[in-house]
């Protein structure tokens, strides 16, 4: 009996491996506290961790670290994670996230930052990710600023809920310039009595189609679609004025409220 050559033994154990190796995020191994399943989640919510899960698997689709109590999101490893579209980091103590934090997750289309310590959103935060859909920002009751131009690069952005921060005000042109919007949550927050915040006001009034008091992912359909009532006071007869305009058809409604 001839044996087959060692090249062509080598190429068909090979092709054997290849064909009935388990998938990375099997080989790779769980984190400790962790679940993972062959859908490619890890599930490590509710389980006391301190730090950002070490040896997650690099195909991971949907990771959830919720009601933990990490303060950090570390850049280095999160960004091995490219093939991430899910990721909810609420009810931890993140008081700090950077356009560096999210580098290389352009596939991320679900964000949730909601009960932290956030005390800021900076210049480009959430710039890399280009297919961002649902962005949650709630419940940070540090939260006092969002950078205008935090959201400017998120065109894919349709859901935004900012409610029951610490904002006094909010530049609208940066959600003038996400053209998929279609739900906004403001309701909670301190809003300050000034130009801006009136310019936020009047936005809200035009684009009604686009906002809600608050983002329900459960019930969609049971919208309100009228200002906060930290908003409603700012209301002036310039804005009803505008807000009838707008009514009729004209665009300059929209164009009067950002300022240059």
């Amino acid at each position: 009996m001839r044996l087959l050559p060692e090249s062509l033994r080598l190429l068909f154990f090979f092709l054997f491996v290849m064909g009935v190796a388990p998938a990375p995020a099997l080989t790779a191994g769980c984190p400790y506290r962790c679940v993972c399943d062959e859908q490619l989640v890890v599930q490590c919510a509710g389980q006391d961790l301190t730090r950002f899960p070490n040896d997650l698997p690099l195909a991971t689709r949907q990771l959830i670290i919720s009601n933990n109590l990490i303060g950090d999101l570390p850049a280095l490893q999160l960004n091995y994670l490219s093939d991430l579209v899910y990721l909810d980091c609420s009810n931890n103590s993140l008081t700090e996230i950077s356009e560096s934090t999210f580098g290389n997750l352009r596939k991320l289309a679900y964000l949730d930052l909601s009960f932290n310590t956030l005390l800021q959103i900076e210049d480009r935060t959430f710039g890399p990710l280009a297919s961002l859909v649902m962005l949650r920002l709630t419940d940070n009751p540090s939260l006092g600023e969002i950078h205008p131009d935090a959201f400017s690069e998120n065109l894919a952005l349709q859901v935004l809920d900012v409610s029951r921060n610490n904002l006094t005000s909010l530049n609208i042109s940066s959600l003038i310039a996400l053209p998929a919007l279609r739900s906004l949550g403001l309701s909670g927050n301190p809003w300050r009595c000034d130009c801006d915040t009136e310019d936020l006001c009047l936005w809200v009034q035009i684009e009604g189609y686009k906002f809600q008091a608050s983002v329900n992912e459960e019930d969609a359909a049971s919208q309100d679609f009228s200002p906060p009532p930290e908003l409603a006071y700012l209301q002036s007869p310039e804005s009803e004025e505008l807000v009838a305009s707008s009514n009729n058809g004209s665009d300059s409604a929209v164009s009067a409220t950002v300022k240059a």
